[in-house]
């Protein structure tokens, strides 16, 4: 049995979570702010984001921006990774969507790229800008939630990619700040 008929034959409940969203006549507020979520995850929110830090005066600027890089590039190359061994059909495709008709690049579902990407930025930046680091999370818990919303994936999807974003974007900061401190001791002797 391949993983993915597996991860199926135990998800009835998200198969049901899966029937009553496409299913669900959203308001018109709704259905706009899911669509535009959905898009911002597509990596412009990111790089916009990614830009503005660069362009600040702080001199940690280039760090964090490397951290994240590190963390979405470490991302991408697992759940790609992940996504052809799983396999695992998107709900849309089992289930045609009411409302939202959202193009992808691939046609597998399992891990959800555009969560882990998502907090992998929001944890990499937010633990250099810990000010910044609740409306980070809310932006990518806002794409998380529109992945599922508009039919792209399941709740498993986006909470396993979630969960791998958010431990590479902590990993990609601990390792930036270990170098930082390593190079600034180093350069104080």
């Amino acid at each position: 049995m391949r993983l993915a008929q597996a991860i199926d034959k135990f998800s009835g409940p998200e198969h049901n979570l899966m029937r009553h969203v496409s299913r669900w006549r959203a308001p018109r507020w709704v259905r706009w702010w899911m669509r535009l979520t959905t898009r911002a995850g597509d990596g412009w929110l990111w790089g916009a984001i990614g830009i503005a830090v660069l362009f600040s005066a702080d001199p940690m600027r280039l760090r964090a921006v490397e951290s994240a890089a590190c963390a979405v590039t470490a991302g991408i190359l697992i759940f790609h990774r992940v996504k052809r061994r799983v396999r695992r059909k998107r709900p849309r495709d089992i289930e045609p969507h009411g409302w939202a008709q959202v193009t992808t690049r691939d046609q597998f579902s399992f891990p959800s790229g555009h969560s882990t990407t998502a907090f992998a930025v929001a944890l990499s930046l937010g633990c250099f800008y810990p000010e910044l680091m609740p409306v980070l999370i809310v932006l990518a818990a806002n794409v998380a939630i529109s992945r599922v919303v508009s039919g792209m994936h399941f709740l498993s999807d986006v909470v396993v990619g979630s969960g791998i974003g958010t431990l590479l974007g902590y990993a990609a900061f601990r390792l930036a700040s270990l170098h930082f401190a390593t190079l600034h001791f180093a350069f104080s002797q």
